[in-house]
């Protein structure tokens, strides 16, 4: 069975592309437009990882992070993130990892495979 990814991320482009990129390798893929559309998404899907990126308008990301339970997220930024800021997000329940934009079409791939088989 294909695991579900929910790709959210305000801009069309990276959610169109990642979606195409992960169905084409054999991905079932959801999106959602900020963090409020993944929220709502929620309640009716059980993704087995959310890749959201960071800065998105509306409900600060944060806050919808903390109310998404039992389900892996990691970070798309296209912001550098200091090691200090990724230890402290990697502290909080269900971040699992970061995925840098600009991202080359393998190095997404395999960090996806990675994050989806992380527990």
């Amino acid at each position: 069975m294909a695991k579900t990814i929910m790709v959210v991320d305000d801009e069309s482009d990276i959610r169109e592309s990642v979606r195409t990129i992960l169905e084409t390798n054999g991905y079932s893929v959801i999106t959602a437009v900020d963090g409020d559309d993944c929220l709502r998404k929620l309640r009716s899907a059980k993704p087995d990882l959310i890749l959201m990126d960071v800065m998105m308008p509306g409900t600060p990301v944060r806050e919808v992070i903390s109310r998404i339970k039992g389900t892996k997220i990691a970070y798309f930024t296209v912001v550098r993130t200091s090691d200090i800021e990724k230890e402290r997000l990697l502290k909080t329940p269900n971040v699992v990892g970061f995925i840098q934009k600009p991202f080359e079409l393998e190095d997404l791939l395999k960090a996806v495979k990675r994050l989806v088989g992380k527990t």
